[in-house]
């Protein structure tokens, strides 16, 4: 795996990270959607995605959707752990602002060496999640699933843990760092307003109210099952 990953610059490490994260939020990577994800062109895009089918790396039929070969994959994975290894490094023993790291490992994580990632590993106790409770892929390439529901969509009055955060833009993270809603925090959904309104939500005790889109990005599961 090192020595592919060698042959391989950080934007074809992008685009295999980005296509496999897509991938475990839908059922369909379409080019537009990529180009949207990494903020580049359709065309950019299209040319990068046929370089990596050229190299094995992704299966790619026009008009089709992208998926990945198992050595892209591996390759995906592996930047995968690099990055949220790197986000909750910064976060829990640097200190820096959840909302800061993900900009920091995306610079980081295509040149930290095994021998660092294996160090900052064993460094954080072999976490299991980042700081937003995305998964952290092990050294073989094993990642667990993220059980839960998107706030969004659970009952009234029904206790939940937050487990995951799907957003990584700096203002988002802010704005919900400011409502309290860091992973493994309790959250009750209070009342639901018709047609895709406003939540009104209690955090740990305190009332607010929170954007419809805002609460599908916020994944969640019974409080109680997390008490087991």
């Amino acid at each position: 795996m090192a020595a592919r990953r060698k042959k391989l610059t950080s934007a074809h490490e992008d685009y295999l990270k980005a296509i496999y994260v897509l991938t475990s939020q839908t059922t369909e990577v379409t080019n537009s959607a990529l180009a949207n994800h990494l903020d580049v062109s359709p065309a950019s895009a299209t040319n990068m995605v046929k370089k990596l089918a050229g190299l094995n790396l992704v299966k790619y039929e026009r008009y089709q959707s992208i998926a990945l070969t198992t050595a892209g994959e591996k390759v995906a994975l592996e930047v995968l752990r690099h990055h949220r290894l790197l986000e909750l490094y910064l976060h829990q023993e640097l200190k820096l602002p959840w909302d800061q790291v993900h900009a920091e490992a995306e610079r980081l994580e295509h040149v930290i060496s095994e021998t660092l990632e294996d160090a900052i590993a064993v460094a954080l106790g072999n976490p299991l999640v980042d700081p937003h409770g995305d998964p952290i892929p092990t050294k073989k390439g094993q990642i667990e699933k993220v059980a839960g529901l998107p706030l969004s969509s659970v009952e009234l009055n029904q206790p939940q843990r937050l487990v995951r955060v799907l957003v990584q833009d700096e203002d988002r993270l802010r704005y919900l760092g400011s409502l309290g809603l860091y992973p493994n925090v309790q959250i009750t959904l209070l009342e639901r307003a018709p047609f895709d309104g406003p939540l009104l939500i209690d955090v740990d005790g305190a009332h607010h109210a929170l954007a419809h889109e805002m609460a599908k990005f916020l994944v969640v599961s019974p409080w109680e099952e997390a008490l087991v």
